[in-house]
Order: C-alpha cells, then sequence, then structure tokens
C-alpha cells in the first residue's frame, strides 16, 4: 500500500493532507506516483470529491527519486508553486510563505523548523537567511535546523535538473545552495509525518485530540485566496 494511503482513523492519510492544503488556498495539486499508483489515482480521482483539481505524473517502474519525479511532472507545473510531501502534515502558512518567494530575487525557498535534534536529526545550516548547507547523512557546524517539507519554488529552479534522470533533494538543494538561490522560511510549529508506525500513531493521536471540525476550523483562520498549485512526491 503507498504510505499516502496508509488509514488515520478509518480514512487515507492524504485526504488529511489534501484537506490542508485546500483551506490554505492550495487547490491544484500535481501527484508524482510510482509503485501501485492506481490505487491513489482510484481513491481520489480529478480531486472533486475533495475540493482541489488533481493531476498525476507517473514515473513509472523507474523511480527517479523526488526531483527526478518534479523535474517528470515540470509541464505541468505553473511558474510559482509548492514542492511537499505526500506522507507529511505540515501546518504553516502557505501565502505567506509564497508572498516571500515573490518577493525575492531567489529561486526558492525552504521551510525549516529550528528542530535541534528533537524531531530526529537536524540536516540544515541557516545563515544570514539563506541555506547554506543540506545534507541528510553527515552533521556539520551550525547544522540546528530540520528541512520542514515544504518548499516555495520557481519553475526555473528546475533548469538546474537533467531530464530522465534520477536526482534525490540533496543533490539538487546543493546546487541551489552552491549557486546562492535557497533562501530559508522559518516555521515556528512542529511537523507530522508517517515514515514509521510511531509516526503514524502520533499522527493519529494528535488529529483525533485536535477533532475534525476544529483542525478546518484553526486552519481556516489562515485561509487565503484559493488557486496555489503543489506537487506532491513521497506518496508510494
Amino acid at each position: 500500500m503507498p504510505k499516502a494511503m496508509a488509514p488515520v482513523n478509518g480514512r487515507p492519510f492524504l485526504e488529511y493532507e489534501l484537506e490542508l492544503l485546500a483551506s490554505h488556498g492550495v487547490d491544484d495539486i500535481v501527484l508524482c506516483v510510482g509503485y501501485k499508483g492506481e490505487m491513489i489515482r482510484d481513491h481520489f480521482g480529478d480531486g472533486s470529491g475533495f475540493d482541489v483539481r488533481i493531476r498525476y505524473s507517473s514515473e513509472g517502474d523507474r523511480l527517479l527519486g523526488p526531483i527526478g519525479a518534479l523535474k517528470m511532472a515540470e509541464r505541468m507545473l505553473r511558474e510559482r508553486f509548492f514542492v511537499t510531501y505526500g506522507d507529511a502534515y505540515l501546518r504553516l502558512d502557505y501565502r505567506g510563505m509564497m508572498d516571500a518567494l515573490l518577493g525575492q530575487e531567489e529561486l526558492a525557498l525552504m521551510s525549516v523548523y529550528r528542530n535541534a535534534g528533537s524531531f530526529g536529526r537536524s540536516d540544515v545550516v541557516v545563515k544570514d537567511g539563506f541555506v547554506t548547507a543540506y545534507d541528510k547523512v553527515k552533521s556539520a557546524e551550525g547544522m540546528e535546523w530540520i528541512n520542514f517539507g515544504v518548499t516555495a519554488m520557481k519553475r526555473e529552479a528546475l533548469s538546474y535538473v537533467e531530464s530522465g534522470r534520477v536526482c534525490d533533494e540533496p543533490t539538487f538543494y546543493s546546487e541551489l545552495i552552491g549557486k546562492r538561490q535557497l533562501r530559508a522560511f522559518e516555521i515556528s510549529e512542529r511537523f507530522y509525518e508517517i515514515g514509521s508506525e510511531r509516526s503514524l500513531a502520533e499522527f493519529g493521536s494528535f488529529i483525533s485530540k485536535l477533532g475534525r471540525t476544529e483542525a478546518q476550523k484553526m486552519d481556516e483562520e489562515v485561509a487565503r485566496p484559493r488557486n496555489q498549485q503543489a506537487s506532491m512526491s513521497r506518496v508510494n
């Protein structure tokens, strides 16, 4: 079963994420799917039942990595869009982040959380508003932050990715960092993800305590005009 379809209180995880995005005006969704992607397509269809528009970009049998898959979906993307994961619930001011991207010359804006090792290993160094290092394996001095999981991006950034080639996040972001094209957008609230049984249970507990109605109400308090786009990887 694709991770995005993991049941949480009787509903696929991805339903919660789509509700969150829609409440922030992010209603044009491109899902990068691979393994058993038909299960996601069969359940969500064109997204009309979830108050969003969904299109699908399939990697087929050859997995290209998160950024390689994003490059494959390039023709579906607007000039400005969000990149996020299909296995994470990420609460932030999406419109504020997009406004920040539009107000900068650089090509991308990574959301970062001052983690200090609290939720997994910190993997980002931030200095003077820029991401200066991103490494998911090796630690470095000043690595107190973690990639929160949402990047606002200008489509031009994908010019650094070769079509049809495997490309992961560290490789891509290192390219942007080297050209000083990746700024940081600080987030103050923790993230939730479902990469393990423990984290899945943790999210289920969080969403149960919050309550669906209350969760929607809280998101609506910071809801913004619609018509924003997100491309989502790691849905399989």
